[in-house]
Parts: C-alpha cells; sequence; structure tokens
C-alpha cells in the first residue's frame, strides 16, 4: 500500500445484493485525486455506506473495479489493505477497556511498533487533535465527552499514518456547536496532513463545508453529479441535484467565498468607524447576515491584527 496520500478510483463499481430489487451501488465511476476530500451524499438507499465498504472489501464487487495508486483492491492482502486505511466511523468504536493510548496504537500495535515509537506517535497525535498528551492518554473512553471520544477516533484513524482515510458519518451523533468545531478541527488537520478522504453525510452543509468534491447518489446507488461544491451550488444537473442541495443554494454558495476575496472599497480617513467588524478570513454569508441583523449596507473587513483592509458593501456580497 501507499504511505502518501493515494489516488482511489471507482472504475464502474458495481454491487448487487441477492433479491433486492436494483443495485446498492449501481456502476459508480469517479476520481478522488490524492490529497483531496470526497464527500458522498444522497438519499438513503443511495448506497453510500455500501461504497465505503466495497473499498476496504468489508464487502465484495459484483463487478467493475477499485483501485488505489492503480492497484486493484483486490490484489492487495486483505489484511494488509485494512490496516493501512484509517476509519472514523459515527459510533467512534473505541475499546471500553482500554486507554486513549491503547486505543490510538491499537494498529501501530499490529503492524508490529515498538512501544516507544507508539507512545511518542500517541503524544503527537493526542497534541495534533487538540487533547493533552499527558493527562487524556491515561483516561478511558467513559470519562470523555462525546467531542472528545470523537477526536481520539480521529488521532486513532491516523496511527498509522494511511495514505487513504474512510469516514462514515463521524459527527453525525454530536450536537450542533461541538459538531462546527469537530469539523473546524478536521479542515486544519486535513490542511496539514493532506490525506486522501471518502466522507459519508447526510448534511448538505456539511459535505460543502468539508468537500473539495461531492459526490450526489441517487437512490439505487447511481452517480448524480460528481464535482466541486461550488459548481454544484451553481450548476446542478438536474432537478433532482437542485432539490437535494436546496432551493437556497444560491446562499449557500456565499459560504464558499470569503470577505478576503472580495475588491473592497477603501475604509477612507474614519477607518470605517461606526461600522459592523468582521475579519478578512469570514465567509460572504455570515458576512450578509450580521449586515441583515444591524440593519446596515456595509461593513468594515479588518486584518488578523484588527488593522482595516477595506470597506464590504451589501450589493457588493450579492454580486
Amino acid at each position: 500500500m501507499p504511505t502518501e496520500a493515494a489516488e482511489l478510483v471507482f472504475d464502474e463499481a458495481t454491487k448487487v445484493y441477492p433479491g433486492r430489487d436494483g443495485a446498492a451501488v449501481d456502476h459508480l465511476s469517479l476520481t478522488v485525486p490524492s490529497g483531496e476530500i470526497c464527500v458522498l451524499v444522497g438519499p438513503s438507499g443511495g448506497g453510500k455506506t455500501t461504497a465505503l465498504k466495497l473499498v476496504n472489501r468489508l464487502i465484495p464487487l459484483t463487478s467493475g473495479y477499485i483501485r488505489i495508486d492503480g492497484t486493484q483492491i483486490g490484489d492487495y492482502d486483505v489484511t494488509e489493505l485494512r490496516r493501512s486505511i484509517g476509519y472514523v466511523i459515527q459510533q467512534v468504536g473505541l475499546f471500553p477497556h482500554m486507554t486513549v493510548e491503547a486505543n490510538i496504537g491499537t494498529v501501530p500495535r499490529l503492524l508490529g511498533w515498538e512501544r516507544s515509537r507508539i507512545r511518542e506517535r500517541v503524544g503527537e497525535l493526542l497534541e495534533l487533535v487538540g487533547l493533552d498528551p499527558e493527562q487524556d492518554r491515561r483516561r478511558f473512553p467513559a470519562e470523555l465527552s462525546g467531542g472528545q471520544r470523537q477526536r481520539v477516533g480521529l488521532a486513532r484513524a491516523l496511527a498509522a499514518n494511511p495514505a487513504l482515510m474512510l469516514m462514515d458519518e463521524p459527527f453525525g451523533a454530536i450536537d450542533p456547536i461541538v459538531r462546527a468545531r469537530l469539523q473546524d478541527e478536521f479542515l486544519r488537520l486535513q490542511g496539514e496532513l493532506r490525506k486522501t478522504v471518502v466522507f459519508v453525510t447526510h448534511d448538505v452543509d456539511e459535505a460543502i463545508k468539508l468537500g473539495d468534491r461531492i459526490a450526489i447518489l441517487r437512490e439505487g446507488g447511481r452517480l448524480a453529479q460528481y464535482d466541486t461544491p461550488q459548481r454544484i451550488l451553481e450548476h446542478p444537473v438536474d432537478e433532482f441535484v437542485a432539490d437535494f442541495v436546496g432551493r437556497d443554494r444560491a446562499l449557500k454558495a456565499l459560504a464558499l467565498r470569503t470577505l478576503g476575496e472580495l475588491e473592497l472599497v477603501p475604509a477612507g480617513r474614519d477607518g470605517g468607524d461606526g461600522l459592523p467588524r468582521l475579519g478578512a478570513d469570514a465567509n460572504l454569508r455570515d458576512a450578509l447576515a450580521l449586515l441583515i441583523a444591524e440593519r446596515r449596507d456595509a461593513l468594515l473587513v479588518v486584518g488578523a491584527d484588527g488593522s482595516p483592509v477595506g470597506v464590504a458593501r451589501r450589493r457588493d456580497l450579492i454580486g
């Protein structure tokens, strides 16, 4: 298995269950470039989780191929294949009788890593996911909050530095505030590590926020559209996709651009005194929401140090 981020290719991948009317995954063809996040979304019965299970051979393909960096998954030893893929699932699946350190070190232990190397790796990962390397490594899952358990699950998935990660609704059972924080943390980690990720969710907003590319599956596992979030929001291929992403898709598209990307009006001599302020990294949807709440037509955009960058007008936000 490759050790760096790997390109993943579905080539007419099909899974038909005996006695079922229609396929679970129907001739799925798409490429996930190395180092990108592909989010699978669609209605129940769209084959999202089945597609993940096909990748790690938990269920066999009926026909077609899946390739990792050009090698068919069937050519790998199945144990080697599964140990080389990182998994994060909704219920986390931590071993309750094992400490955080033991949970994170599960795959490295199976791979024969030395104890000192595992301990060092656990410390690195706990720090990476925002937990305390000294205190949290000795705790048990029951002593952690839901958000902390998800962070440990993410650290465990990264433990052996996998080239590919499969994530099945990992933040689905978390309350909205913690979920947003975990999404931000995941994007920060991805910015540093650049893993190839296939991420399943029912939440279109989550898909738009996290995905480099989004695959929308119809019921029966047929691909409806595979493209960047912006292309899907601005150019849905048909009514099914348009309805699925929502009639407010123009508003959702505003979340994909930041104030810093706009051509701003100079702040002027007063430096925008009296105007509401937002950082240049804030997205246009949040900026528009602020203007509506404040009943204003413009806001001051500021840099990381709080200094004025320029003024964004309401008409600039909505084009």
